[in-house]
């Protein structure tokens, strides 16, 4: 048994600071939230920063020259600051607001896939990707005549790279998730990315599972561009972000065009902003970009190193308890090496049906994902028809893992294979 430890005491105050955790379920439950990958829940800081803009600052950005608007054009650009130096990103510049991951990669797919990419090119990603890092690939792909190739993964939803160069002939452009949102699956990306550029590839990179959970350095890593989520990292809904390498930025043309991202306007002719305000067209969501500059100051106080390391050694304790069941019938799914996942622990229950499992931990108060998790090639490829997942977060304790367990020896009862 892993031993009680000043991690968990740790998450046992952050918790506090996260109102929804507090109450109970209409059953009269503790609520225990396992479902951070999908979406986290949202520090006081946090709510308290979005109350506090459109009590105090709100109007419009950019244009104003009263002081109002003067103070919510520096809270919206101080937040992109914030953000841009929570990924190392070189300069503010490189940082596009967007809704989400999924319109951050759309960007790119029809900035820069659209002029790049030719008949005989090819587009690399893998088999363990979300739905939004693989449709738009699939669209680019029928339009520009460009193939689609995948890395393939092994039973435990490892990457398999033994035939990458292969793969990378004739790529230019190589997008993968850091962490599968399935399986948990850490993307080795410090050996994919310099064998794509060395092909002669650029490399896009889904962040949404990562940014949130470990120090994600841009410039260590070497991307191109990286997307990912404000509401997976303590954020707000309705923002995200996209950055780039300037050099590809400034060559892209506009995804959306209108408001805000011109630079002069005439009859038959327009000239574009500089970047980052080129690809931010019409009123932003000035509030929410704001919300994730807090959500940024809350999880630098607590520290991206603090909160992996907890992380692992939580979901560490979980595979621990959830293995009792083994005998039970629980199998469980992602990599077998601790290094080589995250927080994100997918499973199922005998032949119990994943969304039936989840309703009777429900009952115990215990919140996790059921479905496909927009992931539906890769569980036709696993052959499952649906998965539960537990995801952990900086503010889950070994007190949720404990109360996960006994849902599922709940459940196991239930379904008469205890």
């Amino acid at each position: 048994m892993i031993a009680p430890s000043k991690l968990d005491e740790r998450a046992k105050t952050i918790a506090r600071d996260f109102p929804i955790l507090a109450q109970p379920t209409s059953r009269g439950k503790r609520l225990a939230f396992l479902d951070s990958a999908a979406s986290s829940q949202k520090p006081q800081a946090v709510i308290d920063a979005l109350v506090h803009y459109y009590t105090y600052d709100n109007a419009n950005i950019h244009r104003g020259v009263y002081e109002l608007a003067e103070r919510a054009t520096a809270a919206f650009e101080g937040a992109r600051e914030k953000v841009a130096r929570f990924i190392n990103a070189a300069e503010s510049a490189e940082l596009i607001w967007t809704r989400n991951t999924t319109e951050s990669i759309n960007l790119v797919s029809f900035s820069w896939g659209l002029q790049n990419l030719r008949p005989g090119d090819a587009i690399l990603t893998s088999q363990l990707e979300h739905h939004s890092n693989l449709v738009p690939w699939q669209l680019l792909a029928a339009k520009t005549g460009a193939d689609l190739r995948f890395i393939e993964v092994d039973a435990n939803g490892m990457h398999e790279l033994d035939d990458l160069d292969e793969k990378l002939h004739g790529v230019k452009l190589v997008a993968l998730s850091h962490i599968s949102n399935s399986l948990g699956t850490i993307a080795p990306l410090e050996t994919i990315v310099p064998r794509a550029h060395a092909a002669g590839a650029i490399v896009l990179v889904d962040a949404a599972q990562s940014v949130p959970h470990m120090k994600v350095d841009v410039r260590a890593l070497d991307v191109d561009f990286l997307a990912a989520s404000g509401h997976k990292m303590c954020g707000p809904t309705g923002i995200g972000f996209l950055y780039g390498k300037r050099a590809l930025l400034e060559a892209m043309p506009p995804f959306l065009t209108g408001g805000d991202m011109i630079k002069r306007v005439e009859y038959r002719e327009t000239s574009f902003n500089e970047i980052p305000w080129k690809f931010e067209a019409g009123t932003s969501n000035i509030a929410d970009a704001v919300a994730l500059g807090a959500a940024v100051d809350y999880l630098e106080t607590i520290g991206m190193d603090w909160v992996h390391a907890h992380e692992r050694r939580l979901t560490a304790f979980a595979l621990e308890r959830m293995r009792t069941l083994e005998p039970l019938g629980l199998a469980i799914y992602g990599p077998l090496d601790p290094k080589d996942r995250s927080g994100i622990i997918a499973f199922n229950l005998a032949d119990v049906h994943a969304h039936d499992l989840a309703s009777i931990l429900d009952t115990e108060g215990v919140c996790v994902r059921a479905g496909h998790h927009c992931t539906m090639p890769l569980m036709e490829k696993m052959g499952w028809p649906a998965t539960a997942r537990a995801s952990f977060y900086l503010y889950n304790t070994e007190e949720d893992v404990e109360q996960l367990a006994g849902a599922l020896h709940k459940a196991a009862r239930i379904f008469k294979l205890a």
